[in-house]
């Protein structure tokens, strides 16, 4: 028998939305809170802390490092990188930061999701404790400077100076990132909610190494969680008021499934007892693909820059959209891992422009292939399948678009030749050919266990939060959204995080 603790709320997962829970719910010294996490502490770990360092991390020790099943229309060898470490995603990612628009809030809101429009929600990016800033001048590397200019000229985009302040269609200009630029430290979920009172909260229960591998339900209650810790222990964490489900959009489902909740017929092919038939676990799987075109510089460009992808540009190519359809990050480095594997070469010196889909209409499917939990799930994006090709047909657009504003001064004097597509690559089908099997991720999984209306039979959560159907058990990350905010979603998940104490509480 597995040793039994007990606790008020357990928090499965402590990464960017879970952080924020525990360090909320905690700032009650009567409440007691148990953060179960997979992975160590981000305290003093430079190789984590040091914003620059992200790329690093990535497919290293502290990478769930998830594959891809093969795309037909798409790249098969993406891996998805997930953050087994204190923080999770915001300990790994480039926290870019940008307040999802009111477009993506409304968006929600006509999905089923009432109450999470955009008035009510604007109230809690006031609440987040992290140091939201833009780009600091001396980060603001000179080619990435050329890169908004050129884009401006090019395009007739307004610069954009913080992002944040205002909503936007279109514009070139710095992100805001969640750091603190005299050290280029991260100012992540667990660095903003969780490091300043570590030392000072005896009610909050770090339980680090820890692997939450099945749900403990008694009939339709979740009473608590399975884990194994680092040395091989079994132990049953029990929630007195609730278990909050914080995996994130790949390992929150995934436990459910495991659990015996999801979609009945594909647990009975496993040999999983089916505890509670839900057939949207897993569905509904989102993500923001993008390709790349790579151009060879001159020589070498400054060092100085925060993230090696400081700057960016929106587009909006449909006036009818309610916001931007197109959007690019600048790297300040040779991004080719992709191109390589279809022949290219990685010059020495160079620049990336990485079109993106915002409003991605292709839809996946996550789903287990075995019973044992160590076992990584299969992830299906079903990349470039929309019915019209809206997707595939935005890569082709942003490859002309980036052309475009590469033969535009300041930027083209920084440019000696384009590596890839390759000039002579010219016509729609080639472009898209290129597009889609040069395709990327921005890393941003979503959509797994949504949110929606009663009547919606593949809602998984319903606007409070709550698993339709069970009891004493709540889903609060990524893995909630309806639909993908058209911007990089990390504040998404810290402003569910925020509102999702709210609900626990009873006052949302």
């Amino acid at each position: 028998m597995p040793h039994v603790h007990e606790y008020d709320y357990v928090v499965i997962g402590g990464g960017t939305a879970g952080s924020v829970i525990a360090s909320r719910l905690t700032e009650d010294p009567d409440v007691t809170v148990a953060v179960i996490e997979g992975g160590p502490s981000d305290v003093g770990r430079d190789d984590v802390l040091t914003l620059r360092r992200w790329t690093g991390l990535l497919g290293g020790e502290l990478d769930y490092d998830y594959p891809t099943t093969e795309q037909p229309r798409g790249n098969s060898h993406i891996r998805h990188s997930r953050a087994r470490v204190l923080g999770g995603c915001s300990s790994h990612n480039t926290l870019i930061a940008f307040k999802p628009l009111p477009s993506d809030w409304d968006e929600w809101e006509e999905a089923g999701a009432r109450g999470w429009g955009a008035v009510p929600m604007e109230a809690y990016y006031a609440r987040l404790l992290n140091n939201i800033v833009p780009v600091d001048e001396k980060d603001r590397n000179a080619v990435a400077r050329d890169f908004v200019d050129a884009a401006r000229q090019a395009l007739g985009v307004p610069r954009v100076e913080g992002f944040n302040r205002r909503p936007f269609t279109e514009g070139a200009g710095f992100f805001d990132l969640a750091y603190h630029p005299e050290t280029n430290k991260r100012s992540s979920a667990s660095v903003a909610y969780l490091h300043p009172v570590l030392d000072r909260r005896p009610n909050l229960h770090l339980l680090l190494e820890t692997w939450a591998y099945r749900l403990e339900l008694a009939g339709s209650r979740a009473e608590g969680v399975h884990v194994r810790t680092k040395d091989g222990a079994e132990l049953l964490i029990r929630a007195r008021n609730e278990v909050v489900l914080c995996a994130g959009a790949v390992d929150s489902p995934r436990l459910l499934l495991h659990s015996g909740t999801g979609p009945a017929r594909d647990l009975e092919a496993l040999g999983i007892p089916v505890a509670h038939d839900l057939p949207g676990v897993g569905e509904n799987l989102l993500d923001h693909p993008e390709s790349v075109i790579v151009w060879e510089t001159h020589g070498p460009i400054p060092e100085n820059s925060a993230t090696d992808s400081d700057a960016g540009l929106f587009v909006r190519r449909d006036p009818g959209h309610p916001g931007p359809d197109l959007m690019f990050h600048f790297y300040q480095v040779p991004f080719t891992d992709n191109p390589e594997r279809l022949g290219y070469e990685r010059p020495a010196h160079g620049v990336s422009m990485t079109p993106n889909i915002p409003k991605p209409r292709s839809r996946g499917r996550l789903y287990l292939t075995s019973a044992d939990p160590s076992v990584k799930p299969a992830l299906d994006f079903r990349y470039f399948t929309d019915e019209d090709d809206h997707d595939g047909r935005t890569l082709v657009d942003g490859i002309r678009i980036a052309r475009e504003i590469a033969r535009t001064e300041p930027l083209a004097g920084w440019l000696k030749r384009e590596v890839c597509p390759g000039p002579e690559i010219l016509g729609d089908a080639e472009l898209s050919e290129y597009a889609r099997r040069a395709a990327h991720t921005v890393y941003h999984p979503a959509g797994t266990c949504r949110m929606g209306a009663a009547d919606d039979e593949l809602a998984v959560v319903d606007p409070e939060l709550r698993i339709r159907g069970l009891d004493g058990i709540r889903v609060a990350d990524a893995s909630v959204f309806p639909a993908m905010p058209a911007v990089n979603p990390m504040v998404g998940v810290l402003m569910v995080g925020e509102r999702a104490v709210d609900l626990l509480k009873g006052g949302a």
